[in-house]
């Protein structure tokens, strides 16, 4: 008998491309007619774009990324999009690709992709913004294994897929700049340069966290692992190599969107991290989380109010301190002030590296 008593509806992803499929915390307001006007220049832009695109040779490709499953379902993530041979060729490899290439690409709004499973096929759909976030049914058993994802005219290419046991009851959710990557950029700053600029060779790893994910997945053999972060999907390909060149164990990238939705002016990174840590909450009930992120963000708040509300499904919390300069460049520290009670009952530890966050987890159990 399973534990899990509840299976994803197989459903397609939101249209605002934020990379999760629950309904909005709070109900959206009427979209201003300023807004409403600079998305139809966007739209035109794109347009644009496309034709430009297809002009200089241009194809459809398929950038896919690591999903996750469980029993009888599978998470599908791709990005569909038309991109230079060059472009989609680089990133496959392990060469030095700048961000800004990345964003060259223009997506294919509600493409159609061909995703197979084993011997399965399912046809699935993007939304707006060229992006596959679909739940589909699958028999794969537990433990990683490749999925092939095929479209019109695009070479077919493969990602890998982690179904974890449903009888698993550890999992990790990690965020990435200034957790397991040293960023030290004025937080203004940082999303630009890691994205148009800075090559994955270039950043740096945070000392320890390497060595403590791997000691937590060594102890936890079937624990997945999530990189949530606000970053963009356009630097999944960088993203991927810095984790592997830097051996971080292997997971699933979770990123979201740039850029104004017909709802809001910005992406919200926060509402962004909310959204996942409830989704794998409920795609996941028997399932305590470690949370991982660091000081400088609004990860402890966050990690606060999923521990608040989910107590059972929180294993620990551990924070990572920036130094003094790299808190100076973040803008401060940002730290829950609520009281222990107000976090729940779960363990909250602290460093400033990886090191003294897998002495205090040892401490608590978890290594």
């Amino acid at each position: 008998m399973t534990m899990f008593s509840r299976k994803p509806r197989v459903t397609a992803a939101p249209q605002d491309g934020d990379g999760a499929s629950t309904a909005p915390l709070t109900p959206a307001p009427q979209t201003p007619a300023l807004l409403a006007s600079l998305m139809s220049t966007v739209e035109v832009l794109h347009s644009v774009r496309t034709r430009v695109a297809l002009f200089t040779g241009a194809v459809p490709t398929i950038f896919a990324y690591p999903v996750y499953g469980s029993a009888g379902w599978i998470r599908v993530l791709a990005r569909v999009v038309l991109s230079t041979s060059a472009t989609s060729t680089r990133s496959k490899d392990h060469g030095t690709v700048r961000g800004w290439r990345s964003f060259t690409a223009v997506p294919i709004p509600y493409g159609h992709v061909e995703v197979q499973i084993g011997d399965v096929i399912h046809q699935l759909q993007a939304d707006a913004g060229g992006l596959v976030d679909v739940v589909v049914e699958s028999t794969l058993p537990n433990g990683w294994h490749t999925i092939v994802l095929r479209m019109p005219k695009a070479a077919a290419v493969e990602a890998r897929i982690q179904v974890v046991d449903p009888e698993a009851t550890f999992g990790i959710v990690s965020d990435i700049d200034d957790t397991v990557m040293v960023t030290a950029l004025p937080r203004p700053l940082l999303a630009a340069w890691n994205t148009l600029v800075l090559s994955e060779r270039a950043r740096t790893p945070t000392p320890g966290m390497a060595v403590l994910l791997d000691r937590v997945v060594a102890k936890h053999s079937a624990a997945p692992i999530l990189y949530l972060s606000t970053g963009a999907w356009n630097v999944a390909p960088a993203l991927t190599r810095f984790l592997a060149r830097n051996l971080y164990p292997e997971g699933v990238l979770l990123l979201t969107d740039w850029g104004p939705s017909r709802q809001h002016w910005f992406r919200n990174g926060r509402v962004h991290k909310r959204r996942n840590l409830e989704r794998l909450a409920h795609e996941f009930p028997h399932v305590k989380w470690l949370l991982v992120g660091d000081d400088g963000q609004h990860d402890p708040e966050t990690y606060a109010e999923f521990a608040r509300n989910h107590p059972e499904q929180t294993a620990a919390v551990a924070i990572r301190q920036l130094s003094a300069s790299e808190a100076l460049l973040a803008g401060g520290r940002n730290v829950e002030d609520a009281l222990p009670s107000q976090r729940g009952t779960v363990a909250w530890v602290s460093a400033p590296d990886g090191a003294g966050l897998a002495e205090q987890l040892k401490s608590r159990g978890i290594l």
